[in-house]
């Protein structure tokens, strides 16, 4: 019979008395140990002062637990919970403590705004790690899952209808109670005879709810027609014309088609990359090519990606200081205006005017001849893209931002967000985006680079 190694489920082991030793040397723990230590934590600190009562975990222990949690992709309470008694790098980095799934949640709600400025932060150890250099930096939207389903939305012209039916069921049923109070009294006793029933009550509520919706579907929809109007007199103004408004923007109704949805009314329907329409956000992040290193990062419920450009680039120089030599984009984002804009601020600007298929980058083109001088924006982009040294500089956009994506969605498990609402999902996304800088901060560091100073 074949011999096999000892092996006994209940046999007592002499594990090393030291932490340090439980896992290599290089493991992932130990660098955001030594990270975390660095951060400055003042925001989540300030927030115990005066308190009363059992002393509370330690930020840094928990700041620790949750920045790993996420970099390994587990973002639940519940998991992290049982990670913190099954794990051993969690084990090492709570220093053996279990905080339960209420307060490890409680925290992370508490002092998320704290935790996804570290964002800046993760961006500037980059900086002194010289893994940001600005000579080129990507910049691409994706589309993340909220936390509401698609059949929870209600369009504007839907509302009405339901509206109007809701109104006229409960109307119907008040006058039925007026017609028949000597019956309703029998069969009430003394109660006064014209409470709606259950059922009536919740389709109340909804009714309440329906009419808040629209009422900010009215709103936003007088405020975007007020934004409009300005930006066609400013357009206006540049070119020595007057500018008469014809509609007053107050009198502006809303798309039929506009939505909300009743689950997280600040998300919206949107179109994913395979095409499909999902309740969701638009995540922004621009990278430096070189490193990809996240260095501005933003996310809105607003569908198309052009009007985030420039915002985005401002956000850049706020992180880093300084704005980078040439932005590139895919054809979502061009517009005369974006072009314009960035290349008064001295930056050269790689956008298609139109979508370009990515093999088509990887196929041969001869030197075009150069448009007339009087020739459009989009024509002098056009003819810029196909001269051969800037298709192979564009090329890089496909190679840094869209793979930055693919390690947080696919690697890393973010496919929808756990939160609600705008600023809640907006500070979920900056805290991811910090992970990941983390994360490339830690394989510089494995490879033999500085990345902390």
């Amino acid at each position: 019979m074949k011999r096999f190694k000892a092996y006994d489920t209940r046999q007592s082991y002499l594990l090393a008395p030291s932490p340090q030793e439980w896992l290599p040397k290089d493991h992932l723990v130990y660098f955001i140990d030594d990270v975390v230590g660095q951060l400055d934590l003042s925001e989540v600190f300030a927030s115990y002062e005066g308190t009363k009562g059992q002393p509370p975990y330690h930020p840094q222990m928990m700041v620790r637990v949750w920045l790993y949690g996420y970099c390994v992709g587990i973002r639940s309470s519940r998991r992290l919970e049982r990670a913190l008694h099954e794990d051993v790098g969690f084990r090492v980095l709570s220093g053996n403590q279990q905080p339960d799934h209420w307060t490890l949640s409680e925290f992370r709600r508490r002092h998320l705004r704290a935790l996804s400025n570290l964002f800046v932060q993760t961006v500037r150890l980059a900086q002194q790690a010289k893994l940001v250099k600005l000579g080129q930096v990507a910049i691409d939207g994706t589309k993340l899952k909220a936390n509401a389903s698609k059949h929870k939305a209600m369009s504007y012209r839907r509302m009405e209808k339901e509206e109007k039916r809701l109104r006229e069921e409960i109307r119907q049923y008040s006058e039925d109670v007026e017609a028949t109070d000597q019956e309703e009294q029998e069969r009430y006793g003394m109660k006064r005879g014209d409470e709606l029933p259950d059922h009536l009550k919740t389709e109340e509520q909804r009714l309440k709810v329906i009419r808040q919706a629209m009422a900010e579907l009215e709103e936003e929809a007088r405020r975007k027609a007020a934004a409009e109007q300005e930006k066609r007199r400013e357009k206006a103004s540049k070119e020595g014309r007057t500018y008469q408004p014809r509609k007053d923007p107050d009198d502006a109704v809303p798309s039929p088609k506009a939505q909300r949805n009743f689950t997280d009314p600040d998300s919206r329907i949107m179109k994913n990359a395979d095409k499909a329409f999902i309740q969701g956000y638009n995540a922004q992040a621009a990278v430096d090519v070189d490193s990809q290193i996240v260095v501005a990062t933003q996310l809105t419920n607003q569908a198309a990606d052009g009007p985030h450009l420039v915002g985005m680039v401002e956000q850049v120089k706020e992180a880093t200081g300084s704005l980078p030599q040439e932005v590139l984009a895919d054809a979502g984002y061009f517009s005369e205006d974006n072009v314009n804009t960035l290349e008064e601020d001295g930056m050269s600007v790689l956008i298609p005017p139109e979508r370009v298929r990515h093999r088509e980058w990887r196929e041969p083109c001869l030197s075009p001849s150069p448009p007339p001088k009087d020739a459009s924006v989009s024509e002098w982009m056009s003819y810029r893209l196909k001269l051969p040294k800037n298709r192979e500089r564009y090329r890089k956009r496909e190679q840094s931002v869209e793979p930055v994506f693919g390690q947080i969605k696919e690697a890393r498990g973010l496919r929808q967000f756990l939160l609600r609402g705008l600023e809640k999902v907006s500070a979920s996304w900056r805290l991811e985006c910090a992970v990941h800088n983390l994360l490339k901060l830690y394989c510089a560091h494995k490879r033999g680079l500085q990345p902390v100073g």
